[in-house]
């Protein structure tokens, strides 16, 4: 069955070993599951329903992507957009939750139809290899900056915006124990290096006192006060247009970018740097955003942590599938998911970060017009903390360059119009 689904063997890999991607994707992103009801809630929404929504919400999209579209890409409510959704729409612009609910829909609705038309495929292919390359080296940098604000090895300073943490900290010195013990299993290939990191530095952790919450409480709460609350009515307002266009461009650059970054480390892309049924996989990802909202969630998104998952040797839609079971089977076992430290996966994404970066070396370093673009964009997503504003950097200056020295033929004219785009966007303040 196994087989038939998700075509193990045309892909080089086995059930133990997907399962065991699953669960290190898993282990990477679960602290959503905390975080996210932590943020949303600021906007007025019910904590506990806003659990279980994050919870549904991640295991629909992981589900659809696994046997849909046959990707070891997970996803879950994006981080940065659940900020925007609770801060900037609701408490910036006075927004009521369920009609910013409504938003998310209505986004989700045209994300799918751009996909089936196909416009989102035909402007991800449109990106040229250099820039994917660095697409992959961006969302590695940017990783690795999540990864250190996580684990405290940096923080921030009033006049150098970041500065280094307490490296002698109890927490700092155990992401660095676990860190190296990854790179050591790794190099013995040891299976499952990433995730024995992980439970290595999560049992130090309870050692050393550090660790997550141990409360035992396996009641669910109910989704009741989120579940079908959106107001899609309210949504279609004149005022609401450019809260969707932020929300459709930001989740439609961030999904392409993780998708060409994770896929490209799997190994998944074809000769020509293009990803095989690209449609499917960014339906599934329109899909999940449209069910997230009637749940209560904010966008639903795929997630740069599925990396650690192909890591470990994820290559089909069963290491999201197993990502999507976890997420159900958290419903009931969040207690035990809260004995993981959010610090405690951060060797793991250090780990992915430093493997991601390896996207550079195949940027074409003769030709200024390609790797001053690439190197940009690359720069510009853990500086702005955003894949999106990294693509839109190098769309721009991909375009500009080209144009500039009379050789526009080297880029697709979709390339040229979304630059375009880019700037009529960032010049109204749209994105």
């Amino acid at each position: 069955m196994f087989e038939n689904l998700f075509k193990l063997s045309e892909n080089g890999t086995t059930v133990r070993i997907e399962v065991m991607a699953g669960l290190t994707t898993f282990l990477t992103m679960a602290y959503i599951i905390i975080v996210n009801p932590d943020i949303m809630s600021a906007a007025g929404m019910d904590k506990g329903a806003l659990f279980v929504a994050t919870c549904l919400a991640a295991a629909i999209g992981c589900l659809i992507m696994g046997l849909w579209a046959n990707y070891p890409i997970a996803l879950a409510p994006g981080l940065g957009l659940n900020a925007f959704f609770a801060f900037g729409v609701v408490g910036g612009m006075g927004v009521p939750w369920q009609t910013a609910l409504g938003v998310i829909f209505l986004s989700g609705v045209f994300f799918l139809i751009i996909t089936i038309l196909p416009i989102r495929a035909a402007i991800i292919n449109s990106i040229p290899k250099s820039l994917k390359m660095s697409i992959s080296a961006g969302i590695g940098l940017f990783i690795g900056v999540i990864a250190m604000e996580i684990a405290g090895i940096t923080v921030d300073h009033p006049v150098t915006l970041v500065t280094l943490g307490e490296v002698a900290s109890p927490q700092v010195v155990l992401v660095a124990i676990g860190f190296v013990a990854i790179i050591v299993l790794d190099r013995l290939a040891v299976k499952g290096a990433i995730v024995l990191g992980i439970i290595g530095t999560t049992v130090l952790a309870h050692i050393f006192g550090l660790g997550g919450s141990t409360a035992m409480d396996f009641s669910i709460p109910s989704l009741a006060p989120t579940f079908l609350q959106l107001d899609i009515v309210g949504a279609f307002q004149v005022s609401m247009i450019s809260v969707i266009i932020a929300f459709l461009f930001v989740d439609m650059f961030d999904t392409a970018g993780t998708l060409i970054g994770v896929s490209h480390r799997a190994g998944l892309l074809d000769e020509d740097g293009k990803l095989p049924r690209m449609g499917k996989a960014l339906s599934a990802d329109s899909i999940a955003t449209i069910t997230g909202s009637l749940v209560g969630s904010s966008t639903v998104t795929s997630y740069i942590e599925s990396a650690s998952g192909v890591r470990e040797g994820g290559r089909t839609g069963l290491t999201a599938v197993t990502v999507g079971i976890l997420f159900i089977l958290a419903l009931l076992l969040a207690p035990i998911i809260g004995l993981v430290p959010r610090f405690a996966t951060a060797p793991a994404l250090l780990f992915v970060a430093v493997l991601m970066v390896r996207g550079l070396t195949e940027i074409d370093w003769e030709d200024v017009t390609e790797y001053a673009p690439a190197v940009l964009a690359a720069v510009v997503m853990p500086f702005t903390f955003s894949i999106a504003h990294g693509i839109a950097f190098g769309f721009i200056v991909y375009a500009a360059g080209k144009l500039l020295t009379g050789r526009m033929s080297e880029a697709s004219p979709i390339l040229y119009i979304m630059a375009a785009l880019f700037v009529v966007l960032y010049a109204f303040g749209l994105i």
